[in-house]
């Protein structure tokens, strides 16, 4: 990894231009997240997430959004220099104007989204928009992803493990419930800082997993887990 970006085994991905680098949670999350046969990735950032989508699900369609002009200019750029350009869109936008009349619906949504509500806001405007909830709240992030998914489609993502409770129930509120989760520990001594979970539509059938995951064994290295989950990307 160098300041402008990350390779990874069949794409890199600059970030020079973006507020929120590459980093471990949207590699966990395009990693571990169910997709389909159109996929939409909200808040995609550099384009990370929408690639690896794209490169595990090869019949896929994926559009990326994203409310920052640098941002989707980025994506598009990185999107363009991979084998996966003909299957992803970049549209710059607030998500909230989605709709599933004119855009469709989509089996699998993605979001790593903003997490900070009430904490002081980084001086830097670009770096707050990515990472404070005022633009998208969870209330209204919940309520496109409802209008958008799918009847029996899966909305995934990757948050702080201290926002997990008012996440769920927001989701509750938009008639959603969780599918499966996994709490992510950094090392075995560590409480979860990070858990992934996935939502479907409370009126689809569906049994809940849980399960608990670490990133690093005892020597610091990638776990076998992590190992297992991101073979298909990292270079070792």
């Amino acid at each position: 990894m160098s300041g402008r970006g990350f390779t990874f085994k069949q794409f890199d991905v600059q970030h020079d231009r973006c507020a929120m680098k590459v980093g471990t949670d949207g590699v966990l999350l395009g990693a571990w997240a169910e997709g389909g046969l159109r996929i939409l990735d909200i808040g995609t950032g550099t384009g990370l997430i929408a690639l690896m989508m794209a490169q595990r699900y090869g019949e896929a369609t994926i559009t990326g959004v994203d409310i920052d002009h640098e941002a989707a200019m980025q994506a598009r750029d990185n999107v363009s220099r991979t084998p996966f350009a003909n299957r992803i869109s970049i549209i710059e936008s607030p998500v909230q104007n989605l709709t599933a009349d004119t855009h469709g619906k989509f089996d699998a949504i993605v979001c790593n989204p903003p997490f900070f509500n009430d904490s002081l806001k980084n001086p830097d405007q670009q770096r707050a928009v990515a990472r404070h909830a005022d633009t998208l709240p969870y209330r209204q992030l919940f309520q496109t992803v409802a209008q958008l998914l799918t009847a029996d489609g899966v909305f995934s993502a990757v948050i702080p493990s201290d926002c997990l409770s008012t996440f769920c129930t927001e989701a509750y509120m938009a008639n959603l419930t969780p599918s499966r989760r996994c709490a992510i520990r950094t090392t075995q001594r560590k409480q979860p800082k990070r858990c992934l979970i996935a939502f479907r539509h409370a009126s689809c059938p569906h049994e809940f997993t849980s399960e608990e995951q670490c990133l690093q064994d005892a020597f610091g290295n990638r776990s076998g887990w992590y190992e297992q989950l991101t073979a298909d990307f990292y270079i070792k």
